[in-house]
């Protein structure tokens, strides 16, 4: 294991499953022996507020914050919040969004309308990114709310830990009922 710190920072409104999936990202990574921080900051509401969580581990992890331009990967669940947070990715950072797009409520009140060619902007600043048909493969392993899972497995090709941890995380924090629909979310987002 080298020195290095790996930061992620996971991007979406509220009642997305950005907690949960964070929590699974974090567990992983202790039981793959990384020491790991990890802090949450959420919007006005519980559901349809900003929810931002970072996840950072290494040898040796000290702060649970990315500092702003130096995250590794930006886990997006929504595109505009995926957008909003670019600048806290540093150059040659991995996208990995989900094509969903929540209006906030200016939008939904007429005030605003949502931004269009938001795919376009992220691929002009971080080529390759992956965009993600979250919702579509979760329903295909049997729920729609599991598109976090699938983002999740998106986001594993992209760190070097063993397959073994994830789903073994995956186990420990996912309840028994939405277990095996949650494992196929996985493997379908980590088949892409």
């Amino acid at each position: 294991m080298s020195g290095r710190i790996t930061n992620i920072l996971l991007v979406g409104v509220g009642g997305q499953g950005i907690l949960l999936a964070s929590e699974i990202l974090s567990e992983t990574c202790m039981l793959a022996g990384f020491d790991v921080k990890k802090s949450e900051i959420h919007g006005k509401s519980q559901r349809g507020g900003s929810v931002v969580s970072h996840v950072r581990y290494g040898r040796q992890v000290f702060s649970p914050l990315v500092p702003e331009g130096e995250g590794d990967i930006l886990f997006g669940f929504e595109l505009m919040e995926t957008c909003r947070s670019l600048p806290l990715l540093k150059p040659g950072g991995t996208v990995v969004a989900n094509d969903l797009k929540i209006a906030p409520p200016s939008v939904l009140m007429g005030q605003e309308s949502y931004p269009e060619g938001l795919e376009d902007r992220i691929e002009a600043l971080f080529p390759g990114f992956l965009l993600v048909d979250g919702q579509g493969l979760a329903s295909e392993a049997g729920n729609p709310r599991a598109a976090n899972t699938v983002l999740l497995g998106a986001v594993s090709r992209r760190l070097d830990i063993a397959e073994r941890y994830w789903l073994e995380a995956l186990e420990k924090m996912v309840p028994k009922k939405a277990l095996e629909v949650n494992k196929q979310a996985f493997m379908m987002g980590r088949a892409l």
